[in-house]
């Protein structure tokens, strides 16, 4: 072994860096554990199998007081999921909107969309989520006299209440023919992009899309003669029934959408600029409208430069979703606090909260990196 071999200085170099990484996490971990010895506190997960002992406001699956710790952990990661995974195709939606009218030729269009970008980018997120937290709180009527936009919907500071499916098995039978619908959806589509391929015609997706996922589950409710819906109706000082969005949930939801919404705007139009005009010139030739031009060429190029820098908002809608501890949105971060508060075992907590946000986000990442490869350029 040479020690002069640049490889063998850079093996020498690398070894004794993880060696003091290593050192240093031992030491860490191992003060750590003494310290909690030293207290008293108990370690380990064991506290999972408890009883939580206190109550979720909202909930995907069931869940009460008596159950273990290790469901209310369950509640606290589907509560996260759902705020990401709804912000997420709400933000994608809203910033692509903003990004294309930034570069719309209509002066009003867009100045609004460029202050639109410039407000809420430069505004810290925990501000907007205490914003939209008051308005929705301070600036609604009472149950009492809730606004009714349209019949069986109300709107109060309790919340957004609309009809729900009742308990009815017609819902099961809409749902299958809904999932239904999205496979033959899928199925449509590749079909339809290899006809594409092979002579150069392409059918009108939208409609056939928008048939399958809508045409099945209305015939299927036809044919068992409608389903049951549970109306909220108002009693005493509030509404029964029926689905409730939260003030708690849509202040989040609105916070974390409209502020990753102002970055995905930016990223789609640099991405749409990315594009070379003469693309937009040779299409806008051959006849076809400006909208075509920017569905049918311009997107699809720019989306290549788009989606690497949207994953990375994508990871920062998931991980910004952890301020709903500050407006009391009963998301993973607030149940492992609770938790840590009622057992005191702060190391646990914390790396549990670690591990939850890490495994999330590399899924994410790994599905948005599939995704990148699927739309890369090869050559052959």
């Amino acid at each position: 072994m040479n020690p002069n071999d640049p490889r063998v200085r850079a093996l020498l170099w690398q070894a004794l860096v993880l060696g003091l990484v290593a050192l240093g996490t031992w030491y860490l971990a191992s003060n750590t554990m003494a310290n909690v010895a030293r207290l008293g506190v108990a370690s380990g997960y064991g506290f999972l199998g408890r009883e939580a002992g206190f109550q979720i406001g909202e909930t995907l699956v069931a869940y009460g007081p008596q159950d273990p710790y290790a469901r209310a952990f369950l509640v606290g990661v589907l509560n996260t999921l759902k705020v990401a995974g709804i912000g997420i195709v709400l933000a994608t939606i809203l910033g692509t909107v903003v990004g294309i009218a930034r570069l719309s030729r209509n002066f009003l269009v867009n100045r609004l969309a460029a202050g639109y970008v410039e407000a809420l980018r430069n505004v810290p997120l925990l501000l907007q989520l205490f914003l939209w937290y008051g308005v929705l709180t301070e600036g609604l009527p009472g149950p009492r006299q809730a606004l009714e936009p349209l019949p069986g919907l109300f709107l109060s500071n309790r919340g957004l209440k609309l009809p729900g499916p009742a308990d009815d098995p017609t819902w099961s039978w809409v749902a299958a023919a809904f999932g239904l619908g999205v496979l033959l959806a899928l199925a449509a589509t590749a079909w339809n992009k290899g006809r594409q391929a092979r002579t150069g015609k392409r059918l009108p997706l939208l409609p056939i899309t928008l048939g399958l996922l809508l045409g099945l589950p209305g015939l299927v409710m036809l044919a068992f003669g409608g389903a049951a819906l549970d109306m909220p109706v108002l009693k005493g000082f509030n509404f029964q029934g029926g689905v409730t969005l939260t003030p708690e949930l849509a202040a989040l939801l609105f916070g974390l959408v409209t502020y990753t919404a102002a970055f995905i705007a930016e990223i789609v139009r640099s991405g749409i600029q990315a594009v070379g005009h003469g693309q937009t010139e040779a299409a806008l030739a051959l006849g076809l409208s400006r909208g075509r031009v920017l569905r049918l060429v311009v997107l699809p190029q720019a989306l290549r430069v788009i989606i690497p820098p949207t994953t990375s908002q994508f990871l920062n809608l998931t991980k910004n979703s952890s301020l709903a501890v500050a407006i009391g949105y009963p998301d993973f971060v607030s149940v492992a606090n609770t938790t840590i508060n009622q057992t005191g075992q702060a190391v646990e907590g914390v790396a549990a909260i670690m591990a939850v946000f890490l495994a999330v986000s590399l899924s994410l990442s790994a599905l948005m990196n599939w995704y990148n490869r699927r739309i890369a350029l090869v050559d052959r």
